[in-house]
């Protein structure tokens, strides 16, 4: 079992930055890939960003690239999602996810979630 607790969401201006945090507790960090998704209200739940066991190996959607960056830091039990130049589309809630093996976008493959951060860009 993985538990995992977001962080770091709130109200940012079109253009701005925002860094989400994800603590995780659990079982040995270090063996699983991580994901950050979104859900924006009346829609499905998306891949944004997932990050590999040893941080080597990561992947982003169209829709960030260039602008996201997720990272880890397995000593400390953590993921991030470093976020430049949001637009009001970017708007959503922010989940951290967790699954065993590799970097995946389909949300179905991942088996631990966190609870969500809302993250709010004014235009």
């Amino acid at each position: 079992q993985v538990q995992l607790v977001e962080s770091g969401g709130g109200l940012v201006q079109a253009g701005g930055s925002l860094r989400l945090s994800c603590a995780a507790s659990g079982r040995t960090f270090s063996w699983y890939t991580v994901g950050w998704f979104r859900q924006a209200p009346g829609q499905e739940r998306e891949f944004v960003a997932a990050d590999s066991m040893n941080g080597r190996s990561t992947r982003y959607a169209d829709s960030v690239k260039g602008r996201f960056t997720i990272s880890r830091d397995n000593a400390n039990n953590a993921v991030y999602l470093q976020m430049n130049s949001v637009k009001p589309e970017d708007t959503a809630v922010y989940y951290c996810a967790a699954k065993r093996g590799a970097t995946a976008s389909e949300k179905n493959e991942y088996d631990y979630w966190g609870q969500g951060t809302q993250v709010t860009v004014s235009s």
